[in-house]
């Protein structure tokens, strides 16, 4: 590997800890904290992990997947269901892209993003973590919106999408024969669409029947962009 490639991975992987440090100094004490999947949620458990273990804090955390259900666990952080805490105080996520002009994500690359939206959505606050090469001109040009299907209906979905000049793929999986299937049992389509009114494209794709989710985010409070030296805090 070049080292100019070695640099710049090293500064990415030096913005993800940095961000993730100033999410978890967000979290006070007796907070249920909503917690979120991907590499830099990842990051941001195991310090509030720490944060735990040290005795700083009395927190308790609903995840957003089984991965990061499993970090919180072998961290030390006690969990609770989101049936039993309606409200949550505080949600930590990352993003696969942030629109810097409207501050709107697209979410899912892990295919975690239904459970995410439902818990994201529910916190008081809901506060996103990136490093700055995820901030982008235009959302949705690189990065396709990944929505969460019943298997039964994949391919009308494929076919409602397609009309509307949209496209899209079902995910496949890398080590497994056939399609990637989520946490909760189904398939992910991703798809290139026009993202010019997120909020609108959010509900309409929603409106599919079959669609259980997509990965659309517009309620952000928030947005924590690390570089390796700053974290800089965007909120609209």
């Amino acid at each position: 590997m070049a080292k100019s490639s070695l640099k710049s991975s090293s500064n990415v992987e030096n913005a993800k800890f940095r961000v993730a440090k100033e999410a978890a100094n967000l979290v006070k004490d007796g907070m249920i904290v909503g917690l979120g999947s991907g590499t830099t949620a990842n990051l941001f458990i195991d310090e509030l992990g720490r944060r735990v273990a040290e005795e700083e804090l009395s927190v308790f955390g609903i995840p957003t997947s089984f991965e990061s259900r499993m970090l919180a666990i072998q961290y030390g952080i006690p969990l609770v269901s989101l049936d039993e805490y309606g409200e949550i105080d505080i949600a930590i996520d990352g993003a696969d892209e942030v629109d810097k002009k409207s501050l709107c994500l697209i979410k899912g690359g892990g295919g975690c993003h239904t459970l995410e939206k439902i818990i994201d959505y529910c916190a008081k606050e809901f506060v996103v973590m990136v490093d700055e090469n995820k901030i982008v001109d235009s959302l949705g040009d690189k990065t396709p919106v990944p929505l969460e299907v019943l298997p039964i209906a994949y391919s009308t979905v494929l076919n409602e999408l397609l009309k509307r000049n949209a496209a899209p793929s079902i995910r496949m999986a890398d080590r497994k024969m056939g399609p990637v299937i989520t946490d909760n049992g189904n398939m992910i389509i991703d798809v290139f669409i026009d993202l010019k009114n997120p909020e609108e494209t959010e509900k309409e794709l929603n409106s599919i029947p079959g669609v259980v989710e997509n990965g659309i985010f517009t309620k952000v409070d928030k947005i924590l962009v690390g570089s390796p030296k700053k974290v800089k805090i965007l909120s609209k």
